[in-house]
Formats: structure tokens, sequence, C-alpha cells
């Protein structure tokens, strides 16, 4: 079994569902600690040809608090809504994006988690990604390990034998500790496919709504699978 694992994040970029798709499960996980300035309360979108933070705005936030246990504050749906459509009206498949982001926006729930669980759960269900989801919170015990030991328990607690990671963790994680567990370590390498974004020059690394916005969901399939498993010491793997 493959097992993959990911901080929720909001609206985030194609690899990161290309890591969802590529697994037998994948943990949300919810009882690390939330990154100020990262990703997980917002994104970027294309605005006149420039990416722009698109966001969620969160209670107190606090790099010593746990994503389980903070707050959004209410969502302005209608301000939101309105900023991807000056963004976005005139992209091909505007109706399909913005009705899915007025899902994903509407949804009442202000607990970060919740919120973000559910965006990721109303994002795979459109792109036909049927992979099951698990929060980390639920694997009791496993925050008392640190690092590279909580992807071990998760591994035996799973019965996973293959961890997936998304490219940035080859500078962190050793292939030799997984292996010693009796897990392979994989890494996703995306092709990051280009699409056309009106006629700007094409910005990479947007949230999903700009894929999604601008491609059919033919297309998107395609965009999806196009990705290799590398291994940090047999190079490509497979795809």
């Amino acid at each position: 079994m493959i097992l993959a694992g990911n901080q929720p994040y909001f609206l985030p970029y194609l690899a990161w569902w290309q890591l969802i798709k590529a697994s037998d499960l994948f943990l949300i996980s919810d009882d690390y600690n939330f990154i100020r300035g990262g990703w997980i309360c917002r994104n970027r979108i294309l605005v006149e040809g420039r990416p722009l933070f698109f966001r969620i705005e969160v209670k107190k936030r606090s790099s010593y608090k746990l994503i389980k246990n903070m707050e959004i504050l209410p969502v302005k749906v209608g301000k939101k809504l309105k900023t991807l459509e000056f963004a976005y009206h005139k992209a091909p498949y505007f109706d399909n994006g913005i009705a899915l982001a007025e899902r994903i926006l509407r949804y009442p729930e202000t607990n970060l988690a919740d919120f973000l669980e559910n965006s990721i759960k109303e994002v795979c269900s459109f792109l036909n990604i049927t992979t099951p989801l698990k929060r980390s919170s639920e694997l009791l015990g496993n925050a008392l390990f640190k690092r590279e030991e909580r992807i071990y328990d998760a591994c035996h607690r799973m019965g996973a034998d293959t961890y997936i990671n998304a490219i940035g963790g080859m500078k962190l994680y050793d292939t030799a500790g997984f292996k010693s567990h009796g897990i392979t370590l994989k890494f996703l390498k995306s092709g990051l496919p280009e699409y056309p974004q009106f006629e700007n020059p094409f910005v990479e690394r947007l949230s999903i709504l700009d894929a999604i916005m601008f491609n059919s969901h033919e297309t998107l399939q395609k965009m999806l699978d196009d990705y290799v498993l590398i291994d940090r010491n047999d190079g490509l793997d497979q795809g």
C-alpha cells in the first residue's frame, strides 16, 4: 500500500493533488504546527497577468498552535467571489471554477482543519480523485513521535510499504532510514504542464483554481497524470 501525506493547504497547486492521486491513502496532517507565511491559509491566483495572494483569514495566527486547534474568521464570500470573477470571468471554464469556489467558501465551519478538509474533498470530487483521506490526529499517539518517526509509525499502522513525499522532501528525508523500517521512499516529481492563461506568459505553481478555470475536465485528468515517482538512488522509477 502507498501512503502519502501533507499539511492541509488552501487550494494548493497541481502537484499537491497529484500526490493524493498517486497514493492509496492520504493523511491530512492536521496535528502539526501552523506555519506562518506558508500555504495553509493562502494561495495565489492570476490577476491581470500577475500572481496575487488569495486567502482565508485566521484568528490569532501562531506557529505554536496546531492546525486543528485554529479558527478562521467569517469568510467574506461575496468579496472573494468578486475577486475571482474579476480575475477569471473571461476564462473558458470560469463557470466550473466559480461554482467550485463558492461551494468551498460557503462551507459553514470556523475550525481551520475542518474547513480545509472540506475544501480538499470538494476539489478531489471535482477532479475525480477517489483516494481515501484520513487525518493524522486520528492516529492516537502518533504526535508523540518526531519528524520521520511519525511517518514510520503511520506507515506501520496503515500497513503501508511505500511512502510518497513531495520532491522538496528529498533534502529532508533519508532513504536508508525508511528502508531500515521496511518502507520504500519515493518522491513525486510533477511535469507541471503549461496551459494558456489568456495572452499572458505562463505563471506556474498557482492555485488549482487557476488550472480549473482554464482547462476542461479531460485536460485536467491528463495534467494530473503528468508526474513520475523517483528514487533518490535509482533515478526515474515509475509514472
